[in-house]
């Protein structure tokens, strides 16, 4: 019979959050498919865990994926570690988990510390609708600009990680898309003695960081656009209008005057007696 793949959480800071399970399921599995075994080794070690290791990174996800499904089709158990957090998250694991499928082999998830999830948790911004967007492009400049761009508009909680090099220009970037008024929460270091949870405005956050050098990992937790703002941006596009070229434009679409009318109080977020109003004071 085939093995299996155990997606296996693992410690994002602190070695406390180390499950039950997956100490079992590192110590009894075949071989540990690690991001980086020099880094791993030191968790191995620390949890007793004299489980072979072999490296599965970006650079070799698809030759040694071949290879771990192999072993697994043989009868082998693999388990798939990251160098913190969930495999599969902003990893190569989510190749190895995809290639399982298509093979028949069976994939389980040893649940734990995720990055991303505790920033969330941890921000004070709202939690029921999210975009998380990992790392934005590093190299490619137009698509690092296009991924900014396309967050404009996002009406639900946005979640990127960053660099703290990187940290006060991405800041900028998004303050000329979003706005340096928008909400956002800088969450560094996760779990460790210094974690810290800076919740303020783009503008805010640009001016803390510019001032104190940021260390750490950092999680950007940013509240989504709400209603109110789309209303007013969406009225102000519409400002250069008269009110009779606005309803005008709604009739040449096929609209009766009443729908008209009532689309352009939509527009401009007002009521369809100011509307009527100011046709009569324009004519």
């Amino acid at each position: 019979m085939a093995g299996m793949l155990y997606v296996c959480a693992t410690p994002i800071g602190n070695l406390e959050d180390m499950t039950y399970r997956v100490v079992r399921v590192l110590s009894e599995v075949d071989v540990i498919a690690a991001e980086d075994t020099r880094n791993s080794i030191k968790l191995l070690n620390h949890f007793d865990i004299h489980t072979p290791m072999t490296s599965y990174h970006e650079y070799n996800k698809f030759d040694k994926g071949r290879e771990l499904v192999a072993r697994m089709m043989a009868g082998e158990n693999v388990a798939i570690i990251t160098d913190a957090g969930m495999p599969g998250i902003s990893d190569p694991g989510e190749e190895l988990i995809a290639m399982c499928y298509e093979a028949g082999i069976e994939v389980t998830v040893c649940p734990g510390a995720c990055a991303f999830v505790t920033a969330l948790v941890l921000s004070g911004q709202k939690t029921r609708r999210l975009c998380f967007e990992a790392f934005l492009p590093m190299d490619d400049k137009k698509a690092r600009r296009e991924a900014i761009e396309a967050l404009k508009d996002e009406t639900r909680t946005i979640l990127l990680y960053e660099a703290p090099h990187r940290l006060v220009r991405t800041l900028g970037e998004l303050a000329a898309a979003l706005g340096e008024e928008r909400g956002i929460s800088v969450v560094r270091e996760l779990t460790k003695k210094h974690e810290t949870v800076f919740k303020a405005t783009i503008g805010e956050a640009i001016q803390f960081y510019t001032d104190n050098e940021p260390k750490g990992e950092c999680v950007l937790v940013i509240a989504g656009k709400t209603k109110e703002e789309m209303q007013q941006e969406r009225a102000a596009s519409f400002a250069e209008m008269t009110m009779a070229e606005h309803v005008e434009m709604y009739e040449a679409q096929g609209m009766d005057r009443k729908a008209a009318m009532k689309a352009v109080a939509a527009d401009r977020n007002i009521g369809k007696r100011d509307v009527y109003k100011a046709l009569l004071e324009e004519e």
